[in-house]
């Protein structure tokens, strides 16, 4: 499964079978805003939400963006993985 960074929608995606799962952002020179993920419920489960979080993030990481986690799965993600806290804004 490859996550395919699609910078014309602003979103990291996965494409199975043509049904995609992604996480949306808006972007400015210091900040990702990670607003909105999803997962259709036939994938969900597959850890595709996470997979397309956690590429947003290493490329924020690699840009020196600050990421604000304006979707609710976001934030827990970054609860649960203290190794990116420097990345918060």
């Amino acid at each position: 499964m490859e996550v395919i960074h699609d910078k014309v929608n602003n979103r990291f995606v996965i494409n199975i079978d043509g049904l995609d799962s992604f996480v949306e952002y808006s972007l400015n020179e210091k900040e990702m805003n990670l607003y909105h993920t999803y997962t259709p419920p036939q994938l969900r489960g597959k850890g595709l939400a996470e997979k397309v979080v956690l590429s947003a993030i290493e490329y924020a990481k690699e840009n020196s963006l600050k990421v604000i986690p304006s979707c609710s799965y976001v934030a827990v993600f970054m609860q649960r993985h203290p190794e990116y806290s420097e990345l918060l804004k």
